[in-house]
């Protein structure tokens, strides 16, 4: 695929695992890797599972050089990106396993929350929604995937507060599904994909129209209203 992303497909399974060498920096460049690897797990088909090859990362989020650049086009672009990669994989029509292992900033943060079943490692790791913290406004489809995942107070709380939580709290907020020691994760991971590959797929892509195209397009119509606003986040 390139230097940003690897796609390996076993056992009728669709591995997409970040690759920067870094921190996984979601840049326009790494947004359009992910829509393509996208575009390949789709046409293979059989669940998917995205997951970071850097150590203790998942995803630093937005490319901030974009924020300090002035480049107003090229925030919009990328912001823009971001939300509709969150939107499709939210409606991916194969199950999708979100493995987290590290921190995980917006947008990592972002595609988690998209996934359908995610297993976080029991590690130092945080994860939320920390625009705040850095002075940056979340942006509204960021706010309207939070909320339909996340309990109301650790809505709040990662939003307006702009927490970072552990795992264990990750999975009380919704941010993951289940927590387990890292030596358990792929014997996890294993168990996982035998049981989404049992459901019927047909249905899995009828229940999931049903339960996330309300989501899913009140994520659109945040990005159509949003783009020309002054204030967009990270």
């Amino acid at each position: 695929m390139s230097e940003l992303i690897r796609c390996e497909r076993i056992n009728g399974n669709n591995f997409i695992t970040m690759a920067d060498g870094k921190a996984n920096i979601m840049s326009p460049a790494m947004l359009d890797r992910l829509a393509d690897a996208f575009d390949i797990a789709e046409r293979d088909g059989g669940p998917l599972v995205l997951r970071s090859a850097a150590p203790g990362v998942f995803s630093a989020g937005f490319d901030l050089s974009v924020f300090k650049s002035g480049d107003r086009a090229a925030l919009h672009d990328m912001v823009r990106k971001g939300a509709e990669l969150a939107a499709r994989l939210l409606e991916f029509p194969y199950p999708v396993i979100g493995l987290l292992e590290g921190h995980a900033y917006p947008m990592g943060a972002f595609l988690l929350l998209a996934s359908d079943l995610r297993i976080a490692s029991r590690s130092p790791l945080r994860i939320g929604l920390n625009e705040v913290a850095i002075g940056i406004v979340p942006p509204a489809f960021a706010i309207e995937l939070a909320r339909s995942r996340l309990h109301p107070a650790w809505l709040n709380r990662t939003v307006v507060l702009g927490e970072m939580f552990g795992p264990d709290d990750a999975c009380q907020a919704g941010f993951v599904d289940i927590v387990v020691s890292p030596e358990d994760l792929d014997a996890t991971l294993a168990t996982a994909l035998q049981s989404v590959r049992a459901v019927d797929a047909a249905a899995h892509r009828r229940a999931k129209q049903k339960l996330r195209g309300p989501v899913a397009a009140a994520i659109r119509k945040a990005i159509a209203a949003e783009m020309g606003q002054t204030e967009t986040a990270a």
